[in-house]
């Protein structure tokens, strides 16, 4: 069992993943401590299958968890009371997706939100500060549910080529952080990108159709994903035919 934990100064590399801590540590997944949030280090980091994870008072934790947790696009489960949500959606004038539009409101609405079973968020004011930098580098994005002009729900993810990293939801109304997922995947199949990572098992994430595969897999996917031009980050309403009409109801 490994229990001693690598510290990283400003500039050190990361370990490499294969010496996360085991299934039989105290914490699985976890691979190193310390370092900065900057963007050079997030986007390797991200680029490498390692994200950042602790709560406030904790130093920074590094993770890159055996299995991990992924959406592939072509498996969302599009359960027909979701269909029909969407639908009435991409007809009303006053529902719209944007993207991008407030990263900010996206990602302090994340942090607020109540999470099953936890307390507090580990979306912490120096994790707001560094994906709102990530945001204006152009890695970090927002999906966002709008109905009258207001923001309702949304999501917030890391894009590096066509490898897509989900970080956090967020709904004030009924299925309006669903509408922002299915609007990515939408996006996603649209444009080439076969997975979106989901970084850890949730019972709410595989209701949707994400599933585990090994860390492997996994990077192998990533690295070949991340080769690839960066998407173009806007929605288009047609995008909403890629659900639609090609993936049948549950």
């Amino acid at each position: 069992m490994t229990t001693s934990l690598p510290w990283l100064d400003a500039d050190d590399p990361f370990p490499p993943t294969d010496l996360t801590w085991d299934h039989d540590s105290p914490a699985p997944g976890l691979l190193a401590a310390g370092a900065t949030l900057e963007v050079w280090r997030l986007k390797a980091a991200y680029a490498n299958g390692i994200f950042p994870w602790f709560s406030q008072g904790q130093p920074i934790l590094w993770w890159s968890p055996d299995p991990r947790m992924v959406l592939h696009v072509d498996e969302f489960r599009l359960h027909r009371s979701l269909r029909k949500t969407i639908k009435r959606f991409r007809t009303l004038p006053s529902c719209e997706v944007r993207i991008d539009s407030d990263f900010s409101a996206v990602i302090n609405a994340c942090s607020s939100a109540p999470r099953h079973a936890q307390n507090g968020t580990w979306i912490v004011p120096a994790m707001i500060e560094a994906y709102e930098q990530l945001h204006d580098a152009g890695v970090a994005h927002s999906v966002e549910t709008w109905v009258d002009g207001v923001l309702v729900g949304g999501l917030y993810c890391i894009g590096i080529g066509r490898a897509v990293f989900g970080e956090s939801m967020f709904s004030h109304a009924s299925d309006a952080s669903k509408v922002a997922l299915a609007a990515l995947v939408s996006l996603c199949r649209a444009q080439g990108v076969r997975m979106i990572d989901c970084q850890q098992n949730t019972g709410h994430l595989a209701s949707l159709g994400a599933r585990e595969i090994s860390r492997e897999v996994f990077l192998r996917q990533v690295q070949e994903a991340r080769m690839h031009d960066a998407l173009e980050w806007n929605f288009k309403p047609v995008y909403w035919d890629q659900l639609l009409l090609s993936l049948p109801s549950e």
